[in-house]
C-alpha cells in the first residue's frame, strides 16, 4: 500500500484573519476549512499561538473550536504536546468505511423514500442547493462547504429513514470528513452533484428501489473517485 503524500500549503495562503469579536463559531469554521482543504495537513501540529496571530483572536475561542474539532475526529489532543490534525485514514479504514456505508445507506435511502413527504423533500433539496452553489470564488472554501453539506445531506436521509442507532453509528465514524480530507479535487464535488440529483429524483418520486440504487451508485462512485489517493 502506498503512502498518501499531501503538500503543506504556504501559511500566506491560509484563512483570512478574523477581526470581529472572538466568536467560537467563526474560529471553528476557519480551522475546519483549513483542515478540509488540506491547508493543515493530516498529522501536522496545530499551535494555538500561531492561530492567535493568524486569526487575530484570543486563545479562548481557538481552544473551544479545537475541542469541538476533536469531538468530530478532525484533531487529536496529545498530553504535554498539544493538538495535531488527525492522521489520514489508512486504506484498510477507507475500505471498512465504504463497506459500512454500502451495508447501511442504500437500505436507509429506501426507507427514507418510503417515508418521504413534501416537507422532507424540500429539506433535502435545500441541503443539495447549498452544495450546488458554484458562486464562491474561493474553490477551497467551496470544497470545505461541500464537505460539510454532504455530511448534512446524508445525515438527513438517515434521519428520515427512522433508525436513530444507524444514524448515530454513521455520524460517529465521521466518515465524510475523513473521506473528504483524502483528496482535494474538483471532481470530488462536481461528480457528486449529479449523483445527489439522482437521489433527489428518487425521493421526489417516493421510489424506495430507485433511492436504494441511486445511493449504492453514489457510494460506489465516491469510493472509486478517491481510491487514487492511495496510489
Amino acid at each position: 500500500m502506498g503512502t498518501i503524500a499531501i503538500r503543506n500549503e504556504d501559511a500566506a495562503h491560509r484563512a483570512t484573519p478574523i477581526h470581529r469579536a472572538s466568536l467560537a463559531g467563526d474560529v471553528y469554521e476557519a480551522i475546519f476549512n483549513q483542515l478540509m482543504a488540506l491547508k493543515i495537513a493530516p498529522g501536522e501540529r496545530i499551535t494555538v499561538d500561531n492561530l492567535v496571530r493568524e486569526l487575530n483572536v484570543s486563545q479562548t475561542p481557538i481552544r473551544e473550536a479545537l475541542g469541538r474539532l476533536e469531538g468530530e475526529g478532525l484533531v487529536v489532543k496529545q498530553h504535554l504536546v498539544g493538538y495535531r490534525a488527525a492522521p489520514q485514514i489508512t486504506r484498510r479504514r477507507f475500505d471498512e468505511l465504504y463497506e459500512l456505508r454500502l451495508l447501511l445507506e442504500p437500505d436507509g435511502a429506501a426507507k427514507a423514500a418510503a417515508a418521504m413527504d413534501a416537507q422532507k423533500i424540500e429539506n433535502l433539496r435545500e441541503a443539495a442547493g447549498v452544495m450546488a452553489n458554484a458562486g464562491d470564488a474561493d474553490e477551497r472554501l467551496r470544497y470545505s462547504t461541500f464537505a460539510r453539506q454532504d455530511e448534512v445531506f446524508h445525515d438527513r436521509i438517515m434521519q428520515f429513514a427512522g433508525n436513530e442507532l444507524i444514524r448515530q453509528t454513521l455520524t460517529y465514524q465521521h466518515a465524510h470528513f475523513h473521506i473528504f480530507r483524502l483528496m482535494y479535487h474538483r471532481r470530488v464535488t462536481e461528480d457528486a452533484l449529479d449523483e445527489h440529483q439522482a437521489l433527489l429524483d428518487a425521493f421526489a418520486a417516493r421510489d424506495p428501489d430507485a433511492a436504494a440504487a441511486a445511493m449504492r451508485t453514489h457510494i460506489e462512485r465516491s469510493r472509486d473517485r478517491l481510491l487514487p489517493a492511495f496510489d
